[in-house]
């Protein structure tokens, strides 16, 4: 397992949030390709080797990308040609910065065989494997929204090669409250990425109203609505319990990255370099 960063939660250009990165003894980023980070995927093929060319400069890999469609994800079916093509666009882009994961929410996924919901998602997401899949890349749902049992059921429902998972700890103990660990048990065939952040759960929560806020408002209309309902943190001061997380990727041979997600601070710097030490002494 090795340690990156989401660059672009410095808030700075990608450029500039490379060269920082490359300063707290990460060994790569994850790169953030919705807007305003857009400019990414316009780049012709000279732009993209000359992007590989400089994070080599500064001894960085670029493991995945997050091309992140939304709180609704792939639920609205009217939206889902373009959030398609977004992520179909993002996989060519990521092959050519020598990458193979491209990482993104869904929406929630109702339990309802019968839910429109549902049958949306299972739709796009089959034609997005099938293609990730023909060009040998992933794309990683983000967990958050549901307890891993209920992404199992809806993966083998799936039957699609090229969708993965990109396990998300903060999301499952803030918004689900349950223990990370359990959700590796349930996820481990299709687990190719993880983030690493952490957080706090209070109270007992809907995930519909969660996303909602997070799909109309964004991070910061999700902050002033759920402030009360859990609250992140930096690593190792939430309820994830780190040591028992990490195991439990061992213990399925996990050897992908563990990619540093810091939402909402205002250190964040200090502590992308604190939390590197610190899973740098689980390792």
């Amino acid at each position: 397992m090795e340690i990156g960063i989401l660059a672009q939660r410095f808030r700075l250009p990608w450029q500039d949030s490379v060269a920082l990165a490359s300063l707290t003894g990460v060994s790569g980023v994850q790169l953030y390709v919705r807007t305003p980070f857009e400019e990414l995927l316009k780049w012709d093929s000279y732009e993209r080797r000359e992007a590989v060319k400089y994070c080599e400069k500064f001894h960085m890999k670029i493991f995945s990308l997050c091309a992140e469609v939304g709180g609704f994800g792939f639920r609205e079916r009217e939206k889902n040609p373009h959030n398609i093509d977004w992520i179909k666009r993002s996989i060519d882009l990521a092959l050519d910065l020598g990458c193979n994961i491209v990482t993104s929410h869904i929406g929630v996924i109702q339990t309802s065989a019968n839910s429109p919901f549902r049958q949306a998602q299972l739709d796009a997401l089959r034609e997005i494997g099938q293609y990730a899949a023909s060009r040998n890349c992933y794309m990683a749902i983000e967990t958050g929204p549901e307890r891993g049992q209920i992404m199992r059921d809806f993966l083998l429902e799936l039957d699609t090669p090229g969708i993965g998972i990109n396990l998300d700890p903060g999301n499952m103990a803030m918004v689900t409250g349950e223990p990370p660990q359990e959700t590796v048990k349930a996820l481990a065939p299709w687990i190719v990425h993880t983030h690493i952040k952490d957080g706090k759960h209070f109270l007992d929560c809907d995930p519909e109203d969660i996303y909602r806020a997070f799909a109309t408002g964004g991070i910061q209309q999700l902050i002033a609505e759920t402030g009360k309902i859990f609250v992140e943190t930096p690593v190792g001061e939430g309820d994830v319990d780190y040591p028992k997380y990490i195991q439990s990727l061992k213990d399925i041979n996990y050897d992908g990255a563990l990619v540093i997600e810091r939402e909402r601070t205002d250190h964040s710097f200090e502590e992308v370099c604190e939390c590197v030490y610190f899973l740098k002494q689980l390792l």
